[in-house]
């Protein structure tokens, strides 16, 4: 038996893998609760029954500045060679912005301060997301999802906190999610000692990634992208109109029930995603679990697209919202081994998040499209096929081949 490679035998420290999860989900906090509840009222409260409309425009201009912004300061920070200063200035920006919302009058200054929000928001998370490839080796890359999967979960915790009748009012629930997400943050800033991983920065890691994708076939890169966009157009739908949907199949469906939802949903993907993720470390199979929780998610979307009443329509959401959940936790961590450069890490995986952005520039509109004459039926089945589609892109990739270098 080969000697394992002192590059994937060396661990990264527990603590920061902790703080760094915490961080990654004080991330999720400051844009999960904000978008799926506060940013639909506010729409409501501004231009009443053209508030879908008004968030197809804001969803749409959010996302060029989200999709512009952490493919530029990913690719600052791998320049400058520091992560911690770009996510601490965009953490002040990104916390600065968001109670601001408040004072928005107007469409259109609702759109530049969503705008603002998005570049100093993708400030902290591209170098945050860089940063992980930087200091966890591929031995520990699905615990990393575990932990990743902690991040939504909170978020949506978070969500059905602040929307507590009586809790705190739309203005103060801003600075509550402010102050979430600086407390979440700044540990990892300032308590965080990773320890140093210079060979997950060299050449010599670009070249062992090179021998990876050549051995998987050079479309690795390819098909782990369009099998998350897949996914990421059906997630997005669901986040931007899950609300909206719900109300359509029971109509006095509240802010507090879909946050309790996103948030029972999601803390049921992480126990998911740890069991598997570590399932995925011991086995050196970092892609079956993500072909399988993309066939699951299709099945969720084709009860949804059946549902008549609230039972159905929840359990519909479970499985889509479980299966995706944890697809996207493990697709995250996973993502880091076919990302072969170092040097161009942050822009590579700011190219990687326009799967997370380039939804909202399509879903608004098809929506707008289908759902008025349609119906949310039909959306759905056409999320199905998408889902089904990323399914047999992952299944078609090699597995095995893509173990960790410390079971060959």
């Amino acid at each position: 038996m080969a000697t394992a490679n002192p590059i994937d035998t060396t661990p990264q420290s527990k603590r920061f893998l902790y703080l760094y999860a915490l961080a990654v989900s004080g991330g999720t906090v400051a844009y999960m609760p904000f978008l799926t509840i506060l940013l639909p009222n506010k729409a409501t409260l501004l231009v009443g029954d053209g508030a879908l409309s008004l968030l197809a425009h804001l969803a749409f201009a959010g996302a060029i500045a989200a999709s512009l912004a952490n493919i530029m300061f990913g690719w600052a920070s791998d320049k400058s060679g520091l992560r911690r200063p770009w996510i601490l200035a965009g953490l002040i920006v990104s916390c600065g912005v968001l109670p601001a919302m408040q004072f928005a009058s107007s469409e259109l200054s609702l759109i530049l301060l969503i705008v603002g929000w998005q570049f100093g928001l993708n400030m902290m998370l591209a170098p945050l997301s860089a940063w992980a490839g930087d200091c966890v080796p591929d031995s520990q890359k699905g615990l990393l999802g575990g932990l990743l999967s902690c991040a939504p979960a909170l978020g949506a915790t978070s969500g059905a906190l602040i929307t507590l009748p009586g809790f705190a009012s739309e203005n103060v629930r801003l600075i509550i999610v402010a102050l979430l997400v600086v407390a979440m943050v700044a540990p990892v800033l300032f308590l965080g000692r990773p320890t140093p991983m210079p060979q997950l920065c060299t050449d010599k890691a670009a070249a062992d990634g090179a021998a990876i994708v050549r051995r998987d076939g050079r479309n690795a890169v390819v098909r782990m992208w369009i099998a998350r966009l897949f996914v990421q157009i059906a997630e997005a739908s669901l986040f931007a109109f899950l609300l909206l949907w719900f109300r359509s199949v029971v109509p006095d469906f509240g802010d507090n029930d879909v946050a309790t939802l996103f948030a029972v949903v999601l803390a049921m993907a992480v126990v998911a995603t740890f069991a598997i993720g570590r399932w995925s470390d011991r086995n050196g199979k970092p892609i079956r679990p993500l072909s399988m929780c993309a066939a699951v998610a299709a099945i969720g979307l084709l009860v949804m697209s059946a549902a008549n009443g609230l039972g159905l329509a929840v359990v519909g959401y479970v499985v889509f919202g479980l299966s995706s959940g944890v697809f996207l936790a493990l697709h995250s961590s996973q993502t880091l081994r076919v990302l072969i450069t170092p040097k161009t890490r942050g822009r590579d995986l700011g190219l990687f998040n326009l799967t997370n952005t380039v939804p909202s520039l399509i879903m608004p509109w098809l929506t707008l499209a289908m759902v008025p004459v349609y119906g949310f039926d039909a959306l759905f089945l056409l999320l199905a096929g998408l889902a089904v589609a990323a399914c047999l892109l992952l299944t078609t990739m090699p597995d095995g081949a893509r173990k960790s270098r410390t079971q060959q």
